[in-house]
């Protein structure tokens, strides 16, 4: 399989490789909470940085806003599989890369 600029798996690589995008993804998981929540939820995450990705996941269809709140969409919902996934691995093999 090649990689090219605009495969659909590229496409997901380059979602996932953003630090916040899985992370405010993931947040979101179980349940919509407003900005003010998702900063305390996640710690270390600046707020500009926090809108500019709550903004990015939205503009994907991933998240959306209700009200105050920021919901998964049900595209949102069909990542957190392979979040958990990716989590697991790192868990199971972080060392080993960290060592390396």
């Amino acid at each position: 399989m090649r990689f090219l600029a605009d495969c659909r798996s590229r496409l997901a690589f380059d979602l996932l490789a953003n630090t916040w995008n899985p992370v405010v993804l993931w947040a979101l998981k179980d349940g919509p909470l407003r900005h003010g929540e998702l900063s305390r939820t996640i710690g270390g995450i600046r707020q500009k940085v926090l809108t500019e990705t709550l903004r990015r996941l939205t503009g994907f269809g991933l998240v959306e806003r209700t009200d105050a709140h920021y919901r998964l969409t049900a595209l949102g919902e069909s990542l957190i599989g392979p979040i958990a996934a990716l989590g697991a691995w790192a868990f199971e093999h972080g060392d080993e890369v960290l060592l390396d």
